[in-house]
């Protein structure tokens, strides 16, 4: 087969290697606008679940990742002056350009073409191809153009501004700042190399009245370094270099798409849809996209079509949960307002819990009680469950009513 990918983020590139890998007379070109050396953003999140799906797709690929990726096993919600701690969860952050650069290598190591400063191109002025495989992300100008794949873009009420940072986060980190004007948050992990990922947001009102649209983006990072001054311990935030007072601030914008193919085009990753960036799964789906993609056209071959269609069933059925978490995320972030005078450990397990279709009906201290029952009935039974007649001693030292189990609360 003769395939173009548009588009060299981490969809196109695993997607290349990996047709190349099981079938190395595949004529496979990758059409990247970027330089080499350039990508967008500070780092990704990946799951334990993802790094096993590729060590079994490309051992080779997969050791460099998970040897370059920065362990995390703990998160901290930080808010009021206290941090709730809560262990475990694993996951591991990665350098974006890190993970472009050993995709690329293994892709052009194994014969794919890589051609990067390509700009993306019109369908009709694309190489011609067997099939073309649209992952030039959320704007993707294929997908546009093309407009037979029905696709919705919604923006988001919230502003964020991903950035880095020298201050190494060991744990991934939610730190909540009040101002006169509202609350500003950031996401904070490590992502290797002496760096971390911290991404800032506020809501549409709190960033127009704190000034972030008016102020040059040096002195928007010079703000906000003063707003996180107690989680920066001195370490200066850094931005990508972009001119104009607000440059870099943007609202999310998520993507559905009612079809992934028509004809030889095929939608991969951010080009066909988005999940909000509070669920961490942006890069995981968009892989995932690529092993299902290169999946179905080895089981389908000489009939592309078939191959194409089983992909789009197979996404979309796998992609209704997070997209479902990812809206109602997005959601809680929006409405931070009606849960910011809570009690650290109260905020913390509604925050966790806030996938929840409930959460938004009800007062945010009733569903916390009802949170706390239910963990304590669920920690019951399998006292219960495993330890049988000495559960009932046990019971006599358990203290219901604690914050919620498996986090610990610290000054």
């Amino acid at each position: 087969m003769r395939i173009a990918c548009v588009g060299g983020g981490p969809a196109g590139l695993y997607f290349a290697l990996l047709m190349k890998l099981r079938e190395p007379g595949h004529d496979i070109t990758v059409l990247e606008r970027n330089t080499a050396d350039s990508t967008q953003g500070w780092g990704v999140t990946l799951g334990r679940d993802l790094l096993e799906e590729l060590h079994r797709c490309d051992p080779v690929s997969a050791q460099e990742i998970h040897q370059a990726a920065f362990s995390q096993f703990d998160q901290v919600v930080d808010i009021h002056g206290r941090q709730v701690l809560y262990p475990g969860g694993g996951g591991y952050g990665i350098s974006r350009q890190r993970l472009l650069d050993i995709l690329a290598c293994r892709a052009q190591g194994l014969g794919v073409r890589v051609e990067f400063g390509h700009e993306v191109m019109p369908a009709s002025q694309l190489p011609t191809a067997d099939l073309i495989v649209a992952c030039d992300g959320v704007n993707s100008r294929v997908r546009q153009e093309a407009g037979a794949f029905q696709a919705d873009v919604r923006l988001g009420d919230n502003k964020y501004l991903w950035l880095g940072t020298s201050k190494v986060f060991e744990s991934f980190t939610y730190a909540f700042v009040p101002t006169d004007r509202g609350w500003v948050w950031a996401y904070c992990y490590g992502i290797g190399g002496g760096q971390s990922t911290f991404i800032v947001e506020c809501s549409s009102e709190t960033w127009a009245g704190l000034g972030f649209g008016t102020l040059s983006p040096q002195d928007g990072l010079s703000v906000l370094e003063k707003l996180f001054e107690g989680h920066l311990d001195e370490h200066p935030l850094l931005g990508q270099v972009q001119p104009g007072p607000g440059a870099g601030w943007l609202n999310f914008r998520t993507v559905t798409s009612r079809r992934w193919y028509d004809g030889r085009i095929v939608l991969a990753g951010d080009a066909a849809h988005t999940t909000h960036y509070t669920t961490g799964s942006g890069t995981i789906l968009a892989i995932e996209d690529a092993i299902a993609l290169a999946g179905n056209l080895q089981r389908h071959p000489g009939d592309q079509k078939l191959a194409l269609a089983s992909y789009e069933r197979q996404r979309k059925a796998a992609l209704r949960r997070p997209q479902s978490d990812a809206r109602f995320s997005a959601r809680w972030f929006e409405s931070i307002s009606r849960y910011a005078d809570l009690e650290a450990h109260e905020f913390s397990a509604l925050l966790h819990g806030r996938q929840s279709p409930l959460l938004p009906h009800l007062p945010p201290r009733l569903y916390h009680r009802l949170h706390q029952v239910t963990e304590e009935v669920t920690v019951l039974g399998e006292l219960r469950r495993r330890l049988g007649p000495k559960a009932k001693a046990l019971y006599s030292r358990y203290k219901p009513g604690q914050p919620g189990s498996g986090s610990a609360i610290r000054d």
